[in-house]
């Protein structure tokens, strides 16, 4: 299979990773809070969506052009990395809390524990290493 090819499919998982992070973790429990940091799960939704489309700019027109050129590209690159970031901040609440006012968990509707949540942020961290050493390659 290509690099490009990679990239692309790299590019699509991405995208589904960071909606399906906001759609798991947007909503509200019981008591009207939410089960991670509001902060960074917008961080991670909003400066994400930008990443998907700048970076999608970037794969779809030439390089010869304004947006397919390497400024568009490493602002692509940078908004990725940023929302890696965030993803891995989000993947934080799965660490035991200690305290008197802690309340445990709950599971996961989609999958019990942080396996899936772990699994798409530790792919996203992969994929946004190949896509720097794509652009640093040349290769896309």
């Amino acid at each position: 299979m290509s690099p490009e090819i990679i990239v692309w499919v790299l590019s699509f998982l991405g995208a589904v990773v960071v909606v399906l992070t906001r759609v798991r973790l947007g909503k509200e429990l019981d008591d009207g809070t939410k089960p991670v940091s509001r902060t960074i799960l917008t961080v991670h939704t909003s400066v994400g969506l930008v990443a998907v489309v700048v970076w999608t700019l970037f794969l779809v027109f030439p390089p010869s052009s304004t947006l397919g050129g390497d400024l568009v590209g490493v602002a692509g690159l940078g908004l990725w990395w940023v929302t890696v970031f965030a993803g891995l901040g989000l993947l934080l609440r799965w660490l035991p809390s200690r305290g008197r006012h802690t309340s445990s968990l709950s599971e996961d509707e989609w999958a019990e524990g942080p396996g899936l949540s772990l699994l798409a942020h530790a792919g996203l961290l992969l994929g946004v290493l190949v896509f720097t050493w794509a652009f640093a390659t040349g290769t896309v």
